[in-house]
């Protein structure tokens, strides 16, 4: 159980994952700042009022309803979301498509496939007669087979 654990957490997933949720919080913190420094107070003033009783409605007994607050929560969810999506998931599924279409650089050695193609071009040219066209080609994919 330790053992698993111990690859788990070696694995560069997870130091990504950590590294990712460090980022998105001080991220997120950064947008609340931004949106209760300058825009609360904004959506407070278009609210109507100045003061305590500003972008709030005071319902009885001291109760108040604190509707800039949520309009400014729904704002830095908003901005927060925007940014994780065109910053992280919009380029993330682009890659993800390119992989999908095949895009991915070729490897460099040549498939199996293809040496064994080379190796028959290059011994039916080599061979003058149809005859020894056959014979070269029956040699190869003799050789070939007993390969495997």
């Amino acid at each position: 159980m330790i053992k698993g654990f111990k690859d788990f957490i070696t694995r560069g997933n997870v130091v990504d994952l950590a590294v990712g949720v460090v980022i998105g919080a001080a991220f997120t913190a950064l947008v609340s700042t931004f949106t209760e420094s300058f825009l609360k107070p904004l959506i407070q003033l278009i609210g109507g009022g100045t003061g305590v009783s500003a972008g709030a409605w005071e319902i009885k007994d001291g109760v108040v309803i604190d509707w800039a607050a949520f309009i400014n929560a729904v704002i830095t969810f908003l901005i927060t979301a925007a940014v994780l999506y065109f910053l992280v998931v919009f380029p993330m599924n682009k890659l993800a498509e390119r992989r999908k279409r095949g895009e991915e650089p070729p490897s460099d050695t040549p498939s199996e496939e293809v040496l064994l193609l080379t190796e028959i071009r290059d011994a039916l040219v080599a061979a003058k007669t149809p005859q020894q066209q056959r014979g070269a080609l029956d040699e190869l994919l003799d050789r070939n087979d007993s390969r495997r």
